[in-house]
């Protein structure tokens, strides 16, 4: 555990792994045979559960990105055998709650943000970039397509799989699948085709066609 900084009031169970370079703040419980890797920040007011592995990058327990926050004493909770991926973001939670929380045997992958007061259930999948807005809940057994945004407040039902890519501004019933966010097209890419050297023979009759479809 050399080169890595572990506050002396931080309570670690037993065979927690601690990598090189990583930092675990004062008030800080970490449970049985969990993995912390290099270079993963764990702040004060986490609680992570047992046989988690938390990446390289993590950012776990940090402040609130509420304007309302006033520095009040809050808490992030992590169930058991959850895995946190690179570069994730979890913050606390803020006194509406007082806590964010995800459950047991959860999957965060790359680039997840999971904003303040969160409530994510057990036996859940948030893929690359997915990004929680504030006090959005999330229930049991739920998948989420990578580079998904969820707005503050909805509602997500238990069994539900979301497509990639897709911006939920409504809460989600359970046991649906959801996503086919309609796309606009607004024309021919004349300033990339031509920097392709697309001729303008080409072009001209590109245009007419793109132009009928819309």
């Amino acid at each position: 555990m050399e080169n890595n900084f572990i506050h002396k009031n931080a309570k670690l169970g037993t065979n927690v792994q601690v990598g090189r370079f990583s930092y675990i703040d004062d008030n800080v419980e970490i449970g049985d045979n969990t993995i912390i890797y290099p270079n993963a920040m764990i702040m004060s007011g986490m609680r992570i559960g047992n046989n988690c592995r938390i990446f390289p990058g993590a950012v776990i327990g940090g402040d609130p990105q509420d304007l309302k926050y006033a520095g009040e004493e809050s808490y992030a909770f992590i169930g058991n055998n959850v895995t946190v991926r690179e570069f994730v973001t979890i913050n606390r939670g803020t006194i509406e709650s007082g806590k964010t929380v995800i459950g047991d045997n959860c999957l965060l992958m790359a680039y997840v943000h999971v904003a303040h007061d969160c409530y994510i259930g057990n036996n859940c999948i948030l893929a690359n970039s997915v990004n929680l807005g504030g006090h959005v809940h999330i229930g049991d057994q739920v998948i989420i397509g990578g580079l998904t945004g969820v707005h503050q407040f909805v509602h997500i039902g238990s069994h539900v799989m979301v497509a990639g890519g897709t911006l939920l501004r409504k809460d989600v019933p359970p046991y649906v699948m959801v996503g086919r966010e309609s796309n606009t097209f607004e024309g021919v890419n004349s300033i990339g085709l031509r920097r392709r050297e697309f001729l303008q023979r080409i072009l001209k009759p590109l245009k007419i066609f793109i132009g009928s479809c819309l």
